[in-house]
């Protein structure tokens, strides 16, 4: 029983629950974060979505089974190598969702709906959107998308549309390069794995993550230099966060393209010491800048 749960634990994927800390970034940029009552509802929001992102990973395990038994990664995963039941995993997955939809229409109705759009989009996503050059990826980056706007909901706040954009533009960066790192992993077996792999080039994913990347760094110092946040935080200050961002981003890059890592975003985010620094100082001087 006990080798069981624990199994069952690892295929509920509470490493990648780090994804939905994005959930508290709408009450920190909204000058909330010291007060108890929006924290405590942010912190209910996040453990809701730690719950459904764990229903949706078991359901897009039990659709990849048999490809991810030929996957040199996946495979020792505990529904692909055949140690969990998929009949109890399924069974867990849907009472985990519909309890957490549940408690998330009672938080608050915008925010239930958001999060049933998140569960819709990954299911979707599973069933179909994971072939499609291009699409897949954006799939990924609506995922962190309804997140952010899920911590907006959860406390009753707008949310920027330069945070709107800046969200989504860092979470393809790293899509597209999960994608470059699945695609070289894989070699010519790539296709077999994802079908969408097979459109993909590393040229190509090069030349997007470039992109995307420029438009990332564009974006969010614009962000920080707008008359609209300025006037809104009291502050030009975040301006200063600038060549913080600029390093994390190159830093990752570097991972990327010299470490052979970026398969595994949330993993190399918390365990890469100089990019975790970075992350805490970033953390360390918003939060300075927007409660001194």
């Amino acid at each position: 029983m006990g080798e069981t749960m624990h199994h069952l634990l690892l295929s509920l994927r509470p490493h990648q629950w780090t994804k939905n800390l994005i959930l508290f970034a709408p009450l920190v940029f909204s000058r909330h974060l010291l007060e108890r009552g929006l924290l405590l509802r942010t912190l209910a929001a996040f453990g809701l979505f730690c719950i459904l992102s764990s229903g949706v990973y078991v359901f897009n395990d039990l659709c990849d089974l048999e490809r991810d038994r030929l996957h040199p990664v996946k495979a020792r995963r505990p529904l692909a190598s055949g140690v969990l039941s998929p009949q109890l995993a399924a069974g867990v997955g849907v009472c985990m969702t519909l309890g957490a939809l549940g408690l998330s229409f009672w938080l608050h109705l915008t925010f239930g709906i958001v999060a049933l759009a998140y569960v819709a989009l990954h299911i979707v996503y599973s069933l179909w959107m994971k072939t499609v050059v291009i699409l897949d990826v954006f799939a990924i980056a609506g995922g962190f998308v309804l997140r952010a706007v899920a911590g907006a909901e959860a406390i009753a706040v707008p949310i920027s549309p330069w945070f709107f954009i800046c969200t989504l533009l860092l979470a393809l960066f790293l899509g597209l390069s999960k994608r470059r790192h699945e695609l070289l992993l894989l070699g010519d077996t790539a296709s077999a794995h994802r079908t969408s792999l097979a459109e993909y080039t590393p040229p190509l994913l090069d030349q997007m993550i470039a992109t995307v990347t420029a438009a990332t760094i564009v974006t969010y110092a614009l962000y920080t230099l707008s008359s609209e946040t300025v006037a809104r935080l009291h502050t030009d200050a975040l301006k200063y966060t600038i060549p913080v961002v600029l390093y994390g981003i190159f830093r990752y890059l570097y991972l990327v393209y010299r470490k052979g890592k970026g398969g595994d975003p949330e993993t190399v985010l918390v365990t890469d010491r100089p990019l975790l620094l970075t992350i805490s100082l970033y953390g360390a001087m918003v939060v300075w800048i927007l409660y001194r």
